[in-house]
């Protein structure tokens, strides 16, 4: 247990329910400071759930979910201000708002929870861009991009505010291997930060290129949690199964 309680991540015993439907019964797992987790398992069983629930946008039925040990189940909207500066939610299709440019997307949250000047902003998003190999595109509406490009913004948005978590919900379904490689390259760059992360993916190719360590969600809990190099050399384990399409 206590190399458990020195995960940046820690969810205990979390149970979450829809219409009478028990999707999680009972989710253990944590990630440690700057690890990245995959988050796999088979359509239908919660694991955007899981990530939504890391800020706050759904709570558990019961169990806790602690954030530098800090249990955020119980915070009112208010409380979860400061929460979601640390936590950065990177949306499957991006969510960028339509009506407004690359430029004003990314400004968008340092205007909301900051004071700087509008140079300022204007310098942190030309870097971001650039970082995220997006120069010139910030003029640009959502509509204008590519799929490929459209996520990066949305990564690149998720991390104006510098959070110490992000969580991806499939950043690369959809992708060409060009995009995939692209993507997969920025979350490397922000692992090697010390940005931890978790990441819900179909796309195996990802997780062993990322993570550090795969966790299994099935029947409602975390059935097997490995670390990639178990992974790799357990062919016939219950998780490499799973990934082979051999078990349930």
């Amino acid at each position: 247990m206590s190399e458990k309680r020195s995960g940046v991540i820690e969810v205990v015993n979390f149970h979450k329910s829809f219409g009478g439907k028990k999707v999680h019964q009972g989710v253990n797992f944590y990630v440690r400071k700057g690890e990245c987790l995959g988050l796999i398992g088979g359509s239908g069983t919660g694991k955007s759930v899981l990530l939504r629930s890391l800020v706050g946008l759904e709570k558990p039925d019961s169990g806790s979910i602690l954030i530098d040990g800090e249990d955020i189940a119980p915070m009112n909207e208010n409380e979860l201000i400061n929460i979601r500066k640390k936590v950065a939610y990177a949306f499957q299709g991006g969510a960028l708002f339509d009506s407004m440019t690359v430029y004003e997307n990314l400004a968008y949250p340092l205007r909301e929870h900051f004071h700087y000047s509008e140079k300022e902003i204007a310098l942190k998003i030309r870097e971001q861009l650039a970082e995220f190999g997006l120069p010139e595109s910030e003029h640009l509406y959502p509509g204008n991009l590519s799929g490929g490009m459209q996520k990066r913004v949305g990564l690149a948005r998720a991390m104006m505010m510098h959070p110490e978590v992000v969580l991806y919900d499939e950043p690369t379904a959809g992708l060409d291997p060009y995009n995939t490689k692209r993507i997969q390259e920025s979350i490397l760059s922000l692992k090697a930060k010390g940005v931890t992360s978790i990441l819900v993916t179909h796309d195996m190719p990802t997780v062993y290129a990322v993570c550090d360590k795969v966790a299994l969600l099935q029947n409602g809990r975390i059935g097997e949690q490995y670390t990639i190099d178990k992974l790799k050399s357990e062919p016939e384990g219950p998780m490499s199964l799973f990934i082979n399409g051999e078990s349930a």
